[in-house]
């Protein structure tokens, strides 16, 4: 019998699971229900020997030296400041809109004077969230607002989400600030880029234990049961540990209804060309059906494979059918709502822990996920 019993061999398993091995000295089970491991942030060379991200562009972005202390045991870094843009008409701008945006949106008059209003509004280095720009009372930062509403973030939302930004929760819209500096990064963070070698190899070394063992290709439900207050693995009673970071309604078969997310549709192509767009990421806000295309060599930084892979997604409402994922969870009152009555179930149940996006129904970079992990591991070995 195992000590502790984990679910899902994503960022949020195999860091506790590791902690929990060699720190704890604990025998630990991870059980997987995809083929691999490193849930949504699992890479592998495409046919044509390019490095991509099956399930969409993954980058490590911290201020946490923990976290980058920990991780960097396991994998040297391809370190770079990501940057985003987005293509608007005949331009390719800078995402999040920033000081560079504004000069090239306006003439160098009107952008100094814009730019003036902005620096004494807010302050350098300032990220002021799309919605609460238009808020100002000030028609020329007003004009700025409605700019960036327009044609970078009410069509590119309205995709991804299918709703619009006033129906969206604040910590969603808040994501895609405008920035006042002239700094091009998408993200602030000291610490910025990808595994050297890919997410894989990193999760794989992670996992390479001797406390550690790694079931792939395996339901949890055939495995675990949760009857009368106790939770049995093959029909044995667990006493231990057992920490849950898939899909809280699916544990339960859905008694209450499927929570609301939204998925993606990922469609690739290779093209006989060493680059297609110049750019890791170019998101399109205004055209298109899909949210954006990734050229993963601008993102990995990959230089000895011939030819370019690209990625469009397709933004889609989630329904549970063979195939799709559960990305991103819709943050309304509703739904949070129908989470508690979910997560209320595990309340039963000694030594059952929630962690993760899917098991907590909410949205986590990478190394917030990481972070969450080290510190339940910590709990759970002081317990």
């Amino acid at each position: 019998m195992f000590d502790t019993i984990i679910v899902g061999a994503g960022v949020a398993g195999a860091v506790a699971a590791r902690k929990l091995a060699e720190e704890g000295n604990r025998s630990v089970l991870v059980i997987e229900r995809r083929s691999h491991i490193g849930g949504n942030c699992y890479d592998c060379p495409d046919e044509y020997g390019v490095l991509i991200h099956e399930y969409g562009p993954h980058i490590f972005h911290t201020d946490e030296e923990s976290v980058r202390e920990y991780l960097s045991r396991f994998t040297e870094w391809y370190d770079f400041g990501h940057e985003v843009v987005a293509n608007v008409g005949d331009k390719l701008i800078p995402v999040p809109f920033n000081l560079n945006t504004l000069h090239m949106v306006y003439e160098k008059e009107k952008a100094d004077r814009l730019e003036k209003k902005l620096l004494e509004e807010y302050g350098e280095g300032s990220r002021v969230p799309i919605m609460k720009l238009r808020e100002n009372a000030d028609p020329d930062i007003r004009e700025i607002a409605e700019y960036v509403y327009q044609n970078i973030f009410l069509r590119y939302t309205m995709k991804q989400w299918g709703q619009k930004p006033e129906e969206i929760s604040p910590e969603v819209t808040g994501r895609v600030p405008v920035v006042i500096s002239y700094d091009n990064r998408y993200f602030k963070d000291k610490y910025q880029g990808v595994p050297k070698n890919g997410f894989t190899p990193m999760f794989e070394k992670m996992l390479r234990h001797k406390n550690i063992e790694v079931r792939l290709n395996t339901d949890c439900r055939e495995l675990l049961c949760f009857q009368d207050g106790k939770i049995y693995f093959q029909d044995e009673e667990f006493t231990g540990d057992l920490i849950y970071t898939g899909a809280i309604d699916e544990l339960f078969d859905c008694r209450f209804g499927r929570l609301p997310y939204r998925s993606l549709d990922f469609r690739f192509e290779h093209l006989d060309t060493d680059s297609y767009q110049g750019h890791s990421v170019v998101n399109y806000t205004v055209s298109e059906d899909f949210t954006r295309i990734t050229e993963f060599k601008f993102l990995t930084g990959q230089t000895d494979a011939d030819g370019t892979t690209i990625v469009k997604e397709y933004p889609f409402a989630y329904t549970g059918a063979k195939g799709e994922i559960p990305y991103y969870a819709i943050l309304e009152d509703e739904n949070q709502a129908l989470y508690e009555k979910y997560r209320s179930l595990t309340e039963d149940y000694q030594g059952f822990y929630l962690l993760g996006r899917l098991a907590e129904y909410k949205y986590y970079n990478i190394d917030a996920m990481a972070l969450k992990a080290m510190e339940l591991a910590d709990r759970l070995m002081k317990k």
